[in-house]
């Protein structure tokens, strides 16, 4: 049973990095911003701060309660390895580019996350609700 619940812990993680994978596959001129001041920084904190939600999720729950310094880190670490890693992936896409501000922008997203996951879930105590001991 332990194994069956570190497998479903994984699937919201694998979905969302999935998706940005996808997307950052897209060539350039397939890919059309809202019109407003830093359209694509806003984006990608967005769909890095699901991902570090999903990161968290993806921790035991004991991990979480007890290890919360070594969970944050972890994750936000996790979130700029997989924006480095996307970043390079878009530089073979044609008319995408790698860009540090993405890569800041992923991690902000990432920090988002295990603040609200602390401040909001973990206060709240609604972390046994979403997930099983």
């Amino acid at each position: 049973m332990f194994f069956d619940q570190r497998i479903t812990r994984l699937i919201p993680l694998s979905v969302i990095m999935a998706g940005i994978f996808l997307i950052s596959h897209q060539p350039g001129d397939s890919i059309t911003l809202p019109k407003f001041w830093q359209a694509d920084k806003i984006l990608h904190s967005f769909a890095y701060g699901g991902l570090g939600l999903a990161a968290m999720l993806s921790l035991s729950p004991e991990m979480r309660r007890t290890r919360y310094v070594v969970s944050a880190i972890t994750v936000v670490v996790f979130c700029m390895a997989y924006g480095i890693s996307d970043e390079f992936h878009q530089s073979f896409i044609p008319g995408r580019v790698a860009g540090f501000l993405d890569v800041v922008a992923d991690t902000v997203g990432g920090i988002g996350a295990v603040l609200c996951w602390y401040l909001v879930i973990e206060r709240n105590g609604k972390n046994r609700t979403l997930t099983s001991k």
